[in-house]
């Protein structure tokens, strides 16, 4: 039986060609959320670009005869392009961003002045004492130009795209979209097509739900997916859909990679290794190439890297998280928090929970079992409890995932 970190190697040593040559493109930037950046990102830019005010108060020029007394001048709003000069004991009203006179020294706030209001150019304001560079925000004090403001390889979302937008650039040069084909098998699923309060499905008869949720997932992890049509328990209409298969980087098939006698993924391609990993849920899986002759055509097709996850809808998710979105968008944080129960797991596999965040630690939902999609729509984190941890006593400390 391989280990999770075993198989989790083979995984990247087979998709690390592909990743590597995917190739990279230049798009807007409001195209580019989720994807991952091909290159170092300098800052063009100071950021800010200027000293600006970090508070609506007043601009204080250096020390008047009159100690804490202030001449007001006129106000400086945010988005002003004027160049000015403080004298002794003058203070200009300031909004938050404006540009700072060069020479000020502080900005106070104006709830903290006598009167604490902005005044008349020519009336008088008192002002607390202050620091030197109170409530400034010094040009450079967030990035300075020239310096990396994103690494190679970050994907992108909204805070790393916030700051691409500050630096001023809208087009961003990022990898190529990986094309990853979802492809469910299994003569008892049906497509999600049932309308609220509609008839129970037929026995025996299943809703495809890991074709929707691996999509959403890639696309999440910032690959594109291309939901295939459920493939039957018939290995060679399986191996012929090949065919049919649209342009691809990587395939991935759930089902049919069990021990039993109609596992329609094993039989269908027999070039692929097939084997147990010390995980539950998760266990059976399938990596490899695949190759074939498409309709009509006497040259190969080109070698298609598949990923083979289980069929169970939670065995299949999780399948996701350990061995592909990793290689996509990086590691999940990891927490160690207790857990609020008692909890027992095979001593020969890593187990994988869901969860729920609490203040005081973190909530088990649902069992261990594969199927329990409900317990895994509620979650918000997976807990890992690892080979040889058969029983773990509320209060201990263990390895979570946040969703």
């Amino acid at each position: 039986m391989r280990s999770i970190a075993d198989h989790q190697q083979a995984v990247a040593e087979l998709l690390s060609p592909t990743l590597q040559g995917l190739g990279e493109e230049t798009i807007p930037l409001d195209l580019a959320r989720g994807r991952v950046l091909a290159e170092d990102l300098l800052a063009p830019v100071d950021l800010p670009g200027f000293d600006n005010s970090q508070m609506d108060g007043y601009a204080a020029g250096p020390p008047g005869d009159l100690a804490n007394t202030y001449t007001v001048l006129s106000a400086i709003p945010a988005g002003s392009t004027e160049t000015r000069q403080l004298g002794p004991g003058e203070a200009a009203p300031i909004m938050t961003g404006a540009p700072v006179p060069s020479n000020a020294d502080a900005v106070a706030p104006v709830e903290q002045t006598r009167p604490s209001a902005f005044l008349n150019p020519g009336e008088s304001v008192e002002l607390p004492p202050m620091e030197p560079g109170n409530f400034i925000r010094r040009r450079g004090s967030d990035i300075h130009i020239g310096q990396l403001a994103l690494r190679q390889g970050t994907q992108l979302t909204p805070p790393q795209l916030g700051l691409i937008a500050a630096l001023g650039l809208n087009r961003v040069t990022v990898l190529r979209q990986l094309r990853v084909g979802v492809l469910s098998t299994g003569d008892e699923l049906l497509p999600a097509n049932r309308e609220s309060g509609e008839a129970s499905t037929s026995p025996g008869a299943i809703h495809d739900a890991n074709t929707p949720m691996l999509c959403a997932a890639l696309e999440s992890a910032g690959a594109l997916a291309i939901a295939l049509p459920a493939a039957s328990d018939d290995p060679d209409a399986l191996r012929e859909s090949l065919a049919e298969i649209p342009d691809l980087d990587v395939l991935i098939t759930t089902g049919g990679v069990s021990q039993g006698a109609f596992e329609v993924v094993r039989q269908a391609f027999p070039e692929v290794e097939f084997g147990p990993v010390a995980m539950q849920p998760g266990g059976p899986q399938g990596l490899g190439r695949l190759t074939g002759q498409r309709s009509g055509e006497q040259n190969s097709v080109p070698a298609l890297p598949l990923l083979a996850f289980p069929g169970n809808p939670v065995s299949a998710m999780v399948s996701f998280e350990v061995f592909l979105r990793p290689l996509l968008a990086g590691d999940r944080p990891i927490l160690r928090l207790p857990l609020l129960e008692d909890v027992r797991s095979p001593e020969t596999k890593h187990q994988i929970r869901r969860a729920r965040l609490r203040p005081e630690g973190v909530e088990l939902l649902g069992g261990p079992s594969s199927h329990l999609l409900h317990a895994l729509a509620e979650s918000d984190a997976l807990v890992h409890l690892p080979v040889g941890l058969t029983d773990a006593a509320a209060g201990t400390e263990v390895e979570v995932w946040p969703l």
